[in-house]
């Protein structure tokens, strides 16, 4: 893949993966009703922290390694998602 493509695909990417964090946040806010301050400073600034981490970490192996391969392996890590299905069910734990 060229250049110009990873720069025409880069902003509806960023907008997908983006549009998630809306719901998150008002999830969160729901189990904790009353701290909806907390709770969103809390998650943007875990979520601008790791992004911080994760930059900095790709940039290490693109130095120690190439580009191409920090491209692919940014192309298996939506697949950790699937690992959100193991996640407890918080409705059920919340009846108990």
């Amino acid at each position: 893949m060229s250049l110009p493509w990873t720069a025409v695909l880069t902003v509806p990417i960023g907008l997908i993966l983006a549009s998630a964090f809306p719901a998150i946040i008002v999830y969160a806010q729901e189990l904790l009703p009353g701290k909806t301050g907390t709770i969103s400073g809390l998650f943007f600034g875990f979520a601008f922290g790791m992004g911080g981490i994760g930059a900095a970490a790709l940039g290490q192996l693109a130095d120690r390694t190439s580009v191409e391969f920090v491209y692919e392996v940014c192309a298996f890590l939506p697949a950790l998602g699937l690992l959100a299905g193991l996640l407890p069910n918080l409705e059920r734990v919340a009846e108990r």
